[in-house]
């Protein structure tokens, strides 16, 4: 069984997941702010860590652990790439670093009743605070994460 202190740190690291996830949809659906296709891929890890926290409430087992700390890696990294992105340090996808209408089809376009939104950039920065985007953010905040995971991880009884 875990301890105590095992289930606070990752109870703390996935909440901080759940939290994201909430800011993240926040942005887009209150704030109007869409995702990118990187955005969008940062999102999944946040959700597993969510699912993975509540495996280990009900379950216990020690070894989920490692994979909260995978997923908070896991979104991390594609942050790191964002970031990157963002800073024209490499190049991006194809598909989100260019004004590309990729998966809109000709009739849609042509369609003047349907109303085909503009792609989102990945290299654009659309919001950040004090001078860290929000890709950027989430590499912080989902290292102090992982480090969360990995603590409880090794943590012994």
């Amino acid at each position: 069984m875990l301890q105590s202190s095992q289930k606070l740190l990752a109870a703390t690291a996935g909440l901080g997941s759940l939290a994201l996830l909430v800011g993240a949809f926040g942005f887009q659906f209150i704030g109007g702010l869409q995702p990118c296709q990187l955005c969008l891929w940062q999102r999944w890890p946040h959700a597993a860590a969510v699912v993975i926290l509540l495996a280990v409430l009900v379950t216990g087992w020690r070894g989920l652990l490692w994979l909260g700390a995978l997923a908070a890696l896991a979104t991390a990294a594609i942050g790191v790439f964002h970031v990157g992105v963002e800073q024209q340090w490499w190049q991006g996808l194809a598909t989100c670093s260019v004004n590309t209408l990729s998966g809109v089809g000709v009739a849609d376009l042509l369609d003047p009743t349907k109303d085909v939104a503009q792609p989102v950039r990945c290299d654009a920065i659309a919001w950040e605070m004090w001078g860290v985007s929000m890709a950027g953010w989430n590499v912080i905040l989902s290292t102090v994460f992982a480090l969360m995971w990995l603590s409880a991880a090794r943590r012994t009884a």
